[in-house]
């Protein structure tokens, strides 16, 4: 009996220092542990009052380093697509496509950000922002100041990320709730490519 005590002291000792780790910590080792995932949102804006001015629900896919898909389908159709290069915006209802290089949207972009490499920290400042509704928040405040956001919060649930925050600079809140997550599936490549239809108008570089 006392052997077997013994060995499992070092194991309890180190429990509490586990749960307790550094959210900054934990976001690191979120991008060197999870260069895939999959999961369904809802974004949800809100006003300097905080009041909801609008709400939009989809999937998203993440593929690192710089690829990823947002498919908005609810209350209106939208496509977001990093393709590694370039990031693209399609809007059907316009029947228009915008396209940007992915590597000037890095420190405007939640996307982009999400799905950086692990070299985060030369883009952004990052702190320990808490723990609040059961989650471990970390501040990511962009360094250079050309973006449409002034920092965003990234919510953890253990090793899942479980919700983002973005301030921008008009007052407003962006909160993005992720559902059912899939940490590290087995994503099509192809689903991170991006041919504009044919007849759209494409804007940008």
């Amino acid at each position: 009996m006392f052997p077997v005590a013994k060995k499992l002291l070092p194991l309890l000792v180190l429990l509490p220092v586990l749960a307790h780790a550094d959210p900054v910590a934990r976001l690191k080792s979120f991008y060197q542990t999870t260069p895939a995932m999959k999961a369904q949102f809802k974004q949800t804006v809100l006003d300097r009052k905080g009041q909801k001015v609008q709400e939009v629900t989809g999937t998203m896919q993440l593929l690192r380093p710089g690829k990823f898909r947002w498919d908005y389908q609810k209350p209106y159709v939208q496509l977001i697509i990093g393709d590694g290069r370039k990031i693209w915006l399609f809007d059907p209802e316009l029947s228009q496509v915008t396209v940007r290089p992915l590597d000037k949207m890095l420190g405007s972009s939640p996307a982009a950000l999400l799905a950086g490499s692990q070299e985060v920290e030369k883009a952004f400042a990052l702190k320990d922002a808490g723990r609040q509704d059961e989650l471990e928040w970390v501040e990511a405040t962009p360094k250079e100041k050309d973006g449409s956001f002034d920092h965003v919060l990234l919510g953890f649930k253990g090793e899942l990320l479980s919700e983002m925050e973005l301030h921008d600079s008009f007052g407003q809140t962006t909160v993005i709730e992720f559902a059912r997550v899939e940490r590290n599936p087995k994503l099509n490549p192809k689903a991170f490519e991006f041919t504009p239809p044919a007849g759209v108008d494409v804007v940008g570089e």
